[in-house]
């Protein structure tokens, strides 16, 4: 198994992508299938780079989630029921390689 994480984007106003009532029954899938590893929403940030002044964060990340997987095609079935993706907001999968 691989480990994954799934990014949700800023890019949609459709309320059902924040319906706490969906990601509680979604959450409790992913609980269910043994393979989620924890997750949060994000809020605000800045970027911080040595010698300049901090700066807005520019991605617009907010949210993510953490599961494993045996690949990418694999990890994508967990978008299935994310109130996010359904809302028709980006989702943004990345493997998390091991160090």
């Amino acid at each position: 198994m691989n480990d994954y994480i799934i990014l949700m984007l800023d890019d949609t106003a459709n309320p059902d992508a924040a319906s706490s009532a969906l990601w509680e029954s979604y959450i409790t899938g992913l609980r269910q299938s043994g393979q989620f590893d924890g997750g949060s929403s994000i809020g605000q940030g800045a970027v911080y780079r040595k010698g300049a002044p901090a700066d807005s964060a520019s991605l617009y990340v907010t949210g993510y989630l953490r599961v494993r997987a045996a690949s990418m095609d694999d990890a994508a079935r967990f978008l299935i029921g994310n109130p996010h993706y359904e809302a028709g907001g980006g989702v943004e999968i990345r493997e998390l390689p091991p160090d």
